[in-house]
């Protein structure tokens, strides 16, 4: 058998001097035996799989609502994507795979019913009662929500891994690193998993927009990544045409080039830095793992793009909408006749340690898409079963 041991071992062999080695985590807030066979950051990814929290995003939306096809991304392919994206960046560089893993796994976890548009929402109604944003519903769920143990709340993650989470830098999410040393970057595992979230919607979305028709290549064949890629296949910048096995060619081509700049770049970061532990990672304050500047400023055309032509598109929209009038109404119900709630949603307003809108707010934030449209149903169409 490979113990944990051994496995440790091998990292202090074989990361990178920046790489963080599991043997050096700062724990956990509550005491909890380690297994004899994997490390703290393997244990990590295993209770992060195990959530139901991680089960529930295969019905959230990452821009398609479910009922829209079963080919496009929902919010754990992606989750999935960033994972192996991930764990590409780290292997390449020398950092630690599963502490990376870790974090891309459960980066997304807080995310609510209807993808961006959702967390919107719930922010809007929560004024005056917190706010809402999925970061910090991740660390909810992390630390208090997910009730697996009986001996503590939450799934007790390492200190990185939390770190990881809190510290989770894109254009989407918002930061609050307070009690987790904000002064400091997160380590370089952290990094990786903020540019392979990145990495995954620039692709990912691109070709989910492409699929569903909405997205024309007579416009794309003017952005200078589009341009970059079929440079590259030696394909002509507009194709009349695009089949699928082409569209997977040329999305498969950008993957490579995002993947291949963000290693050359944040090891000449590292190098240029002179990173020679953790700490020194550390000590710089700000991220260093990122893309170069040339591919940042094609990845802002086409994020602009993106913006302007596939996530606000009318079928986008619509579905937009009507996420809008399920949740307000589903929010102000609950709030209005709490005794709606579940028992066991009940029971936290009961022990008193939540105020009301924060137990609704707990409560939407948990449903699918599916599961929303349902109560949606029970709640307001007289003929639907309650």
């Amino acid at each position: 058998m490979i113990s944990r041991a051994s496995l440790e071992e091998r990292e202090r062999r074989f990361l990178a001097p920046w790489g963080m080695k599991s043997a050096d985590t700062r724990g956990r807030v509550y005491p909890d035996d380690e297994a004899d066979y994997r490390t703290v950051y393997q244990k990590d990814r295993d209770r992060i799989v195990h959530t139901t929290a991680f089960r529930r995003l295969a019905y959230k939306t990452q821009v398609f609502v479910y009922h829209e096809g079963d080919h496009y991304r929902n919010r754990l392919t992606h989750t999935m994507e960033v994972a192996q994206l991930g764990r590409t960046l780290a292997r390449a560089l020398g950092a630690n795979e599963e502490l990376t893993e870790a974090i891309c796994l459960a980066h997304d976890l807080g995310h609510p019913p209807f993808g961006h548009t959702g967390e919107h929402i719930l922010d809007h109604l929560m004024q005056g009662h917190g706010g809402f944003d999925h970061q910090r519903q991740t660390m909810r769920i992390v630390e208090k929500l997910e009730q697996r143990y009986p001996d503590f709340p939450g799934l007790n993650l390492s200190y990185e891994v939390r770190e990881g989470l809190v510290k989770h830098d894109t254009d989407y999410d918002v930061i609050n690193a307070e009690g987790y040393e904000p002064e400091l970057a997160g380590t370089l595992e952290c990094q990786l998993a903020n540019i392979a979230d990145e990495m995954a919607w620039n692709t990912s979305d691109l070709d989910d927009g492409l699929y569903a028709g909405i997205l024309d290549v007579a416009d794309l064949a003017e952005q200078p990544l589009w341009r970059r890629v079929m440079d590259s296949l030696d394909l002509p910048y507009r194709i009349d045409h695009l089949d699928s096995l082409t569209r997977a060619q040329i999305i498969r081509r950008l993957v490579g080039i995002e993947m291949t700049d963000a290693i050359d770049y944040t090891y000449a970061q590292l190098i240029a830095h002179n990173v020679q532990s953790v700490d020194d990672v550390r000590a710089i304050g700000r991220n260093i793992a990122g893309f170069s500047p040339d591919l940042v400023e094609a990845n802002a055309v086409q994020k602009k793009y993106l913006f302007e032509h596939f996530y606000r598109s009318y079928r986008v929209v619509r579905m937009a909408n009507k996420a809008e009038i399920i949740l307000t109404r589903l929010f102000e119900a609950y709030v209005r006749e709490p005794r709606m709630l579940p028992p066991d949603t009940q029971a936290k307003l009961k022990a008193g340690d939540e105020e009301l809108h924060r137990v609704v707010c707990d409560y939407l934030a948990g449903m699918t898409d599916r599961y929303a449209i349902q109560e949606y149903d029970r709640l307001f169409n007289p003929d639907e079963r309650v």
